[in-house]
């Protein structure tokens, strides 16, 4: 696992000024590989290349340092992850005569790549981000993996073109200071993160996940590609006991890929099913004791941890048991938080990194059960589409529209309980009559008209999703085969990946999630929608496949997710910070948002008149963004 860099100037640039740059881009970073860094650097008649990276050494400990070039020296790769079948294609590229000089999955791509061209990212199972340049066709091909895993972002100047796998090492790097993006801030302040191809900043960009750049060093022209065409797969027609059977072998051949690593390895165990079923594979491909890691909060309405031990003694693992409270976040917030480098305000991030930051201590690799619910079809707000569907065909538009009203007098939470009024607030007002209801369900901080009553008009935009929707190829999303692609598209992207991968990282820390498999996915995709969610029954083929390796009705019990009592947090601790934030003045001359709303929905949630525990910390955690970040540079 490392961290990559790169810039191509459009003007002869000395090689060791390139090289001073890439070494300030990588000791920016230097957390994402802190065991060795490379750097390449080329000095043409009409340009100069350069790329460089971080080492965290997971695999091929004594031969796997980076660049790695061809024989011929005409090509060469810098990688950022892991490839999880990459011993399956050293041994067919050596049946075909391809000799190798190290055992690591990165000259695998590059050998691959030299055979085969950019069509052999394809075949590639694995978390990525990479880049090569070929001096033979003078062009450079930037790579991300199939679910966007690894980050990559990138920006295009009149002066360079410059890479990076994370924002702070372009900020760093460029001579000027990028505006706000609209676009950004938009779908920031409606989902709590910013899903590819957009970052918080004007111009500069993510690359979308399973899609590479193509970049020509001559005409200084990029293109983006799809890596995979990935045809809308057919409902095949396999009985469910089959369907079960190949899902059960499909996730322990998973688990057994990515558990290949030459130090430590251990799995994050929350209790739930995904990290529970994740946690017995990984145990049952071992003849040793595993490591297994959990996080609690001191308070109880948080904390399950008595799930995860049930399957830690069931497993007989060395488990291990950190709880956090109030102390720990103070000590660690600004860090974690600013870290993102753009606007970020999943509050499991917390959690994730201080779980992460423990488990160092032991392992350098976890498996997690990431993305079970998007594969299998696990969300509560999976069953929100079908009650959608329901209740609008029932319930007249006017009706509803009174029963909303009278849930905010009566459905008034005061404090960070997420029960059942919560619950029920919630549902009501993701009912959506024109077809576009999930898109409110996967907002979590803001609706659009919550959004457009906050923000001052010159940076509210409409319609932020239609960006997506033409991706998706679909106007209205009514299906839970829609859902989960929406959610693979925008929240496991930019929401779920993006958090793991900072706060794992910032910790120096790899994470690996077998459900995250390209074969998997698509498996899933061509059965019937009943198998992933029966009736009311969430992963219910999941659960099916390995229930009787579990107590009695365990993968059935319900669990609250990985978040933290923020909304406690920001009335206490944070209180004073948050305060600083309302500040008329600093208001007016920050110019993005309305005064008079954003104060009043801070002082209710500080006094305790409403709860807006979402609204509050997306807009806190913005405002430590632009203070720490944006402001600094600027």
């Amino acid at each position: 696992m490392c961290g990559i860099n790169g810039i191509i100037t459009k003007t002869k640039t000395n090689k060791d000024k390139i090289s001073s740059v890439l070494n300030t881009m990588n000791n920016l970073i230097i957390h994402r590989g802190p065991d060795e860094d490379g750097v390449f650097a080329e000095e043409l008649m009409d340009y100069s290349v350069g790329m460089a990276m971080r080492r965290l050494s997971i695999i091929d400990l004594s031969s796997g340092q980076q660049p790695i070039f061809t024989e011929d020296k005409q090509i060469v790769i810098v990688f950022n992850g892991e490839i999880y079948n990459y011993r399956v294609l050293k041994a067919k590229l050596e049946a075909e005569g391809v000799t190798f000089n190290t055992s690591s999955d990165t000259e695998v791509i590059l050998k691959a790549y030299e055979k085969y061209g950019v069509a052999s990212f394809q075949w590639l199972d694995g978390m990525y981000g990479f880049s090569i340049y070929d001096k033979k066709i003078n062009k450079l091909f930037i790579a991300r993996d199939f679910f966007g895993e690894k980050p990559l972002y990138y920006m295009h100047t009149e002066k360079a073109f410059i890479w990076a796998s994370e924002l702070k090492s372009i900020i760093k790097t460029i001579d000027f200071n990028p505006n706000i993006s609209k676009t950004g801030l938009n779908l920031y302040f409606r989902l709590t993160y910013i899903p590819a191809p957009h970052t918080i900043y004007e111009g500069i960009r993510k690359l979308e996940a399973n899609h590479y750049i193509e970049y020509d060093l001559v005409s200084h022209q990029t293109s983006i590609h799809k890596i995979n065409t990935e045809p809308k797969p057919e409902t095949v027609n396999i009985s469910f006991e089959d369907a079960k059977a190949k899902t059960k072998e499909m996730v322990y051949n998973s688990v057994n890929s990515r558990s290949i690593a030459d130090v430590g390895l251990g799995t994050f165990l929350s209790g739930g099913v995904d990290s529970s079923i994740i946690s017995l594979c990984l145990s049952q491909t071992t003849d040793k004791k595993i490591d297994t890691f959990s996080i609690g909060f001191k308070k109880a309405s948080y904390d399950e941890t008595d799930k995860s031990r049930v399957v830690a003694d069931m497993i007989n693992s060395n488990h291990h048991e950190f709880i956090i409270d109030e102390d720990d976040l103070k000590n660690n917030i600004h860090n974690i938080l600013v870290n993102f480098d753009e606007p970020f305000s999943d509050s499991a991030a917390l959690p994730t990194h201080l779980l992460s930051e423990k488990t160092r201590e032991h392992v350098t690799v976890a498996l997690t059960g990431d993305g079970g619910d998007e594969v299998f079809g696990g969300y509560n707000k999976y069953y929100i589409g079908k009650m959608n569907k329901r209740y609008t065909g029932l319930v007249p538009k006017g009706i509803h529209k009174t029963i909303l009203k009278l849930s905010q007098k009566l459905l008034v939470d005061k404090d960070d309980a997420r029960g059942r009024k919560f619950q029920i607030n919630k549902l009501l007002n993701a009912i959506n009559y024109n077809g576009n209801f999930y898109w409110d369900i996967i907002s979590l901080a803001n609706t659009s008209k919550q959004l457009a009553e906050i923000m001052h008009p010159e940076f509210y935009e409409t319609d932020i999703f239609k960006e997506y929707k033409n991706i998706i190829g679909k106007q209205h999303i009514e299906t839970l085969t829609d859902f989960r692609l929406v959610d693979k598209i925008c929240s496991l992207e930019g929401g779920m990946l993006a958090k793991v991968d900072r706060t794992s990282m910032m910790t120096s820390l790899e994470c690996r999630a077998p459900f995250l498999n390209k074969d998997i996915w698509e498996f899933t995709n061509t059965l019937p929608e009943h198998y992933l969610m029966k009736g009311w029954n969430k992963k219910h083929i999941l659960k099916e496949a390995f229930k009787d390796q579990f107590p009695d009705e365990f993968l059935e019990k319900s669990k609250s997710g990985f978040g933290s009592p923020t909304g406690d947090w920001l009335r206490q601790s944070l209180r004073q910070e948050l305060e600083s934030y309302i500040e008329p003045n600093m208001l007016k001359d920050q110019g993005i948002f309305n005064v008079e709303v954003i104060t009043k929905l801070v002082r209710d949630h500080l006094d305790s008149k409403k709860d807006s525990t979402f609204r509050v910390w997306s807009y806190y955690c913005f405002q430590k963004w632009y203070k720490y970040n944006f402001l600094k540079q600027n």
